[in-house]
């Protein structure tokens, strides 16, 4: 079985942020990308397992 991945910026709002919970859903596994690093770490917590996440610093 394949896993399958997406990679997604701009994910810590908005439409990055929605796509990043409509895909969890669907079973990818997540790379997250984005610049406020409070609300990226946000999101990808609230994913669990699902997504990690990278900023920039």
């Amino acid at each position: 079985m394949s896993s399958k991945i997406a990679v997604i910026t701009g994910a810590s709002g908005g439409i990055g942020e929605a796509l990043a919970r409509a895909l969890a859903i669907k079973g990818y596994k997540l790379a997250l990308a984005a610049r406020r690093e409070t609300e990226l770490k946000r999101v990808a917590g609230e994913l669990n397992d699902e997504a990690f996440s990278a900023s920039k610093s």
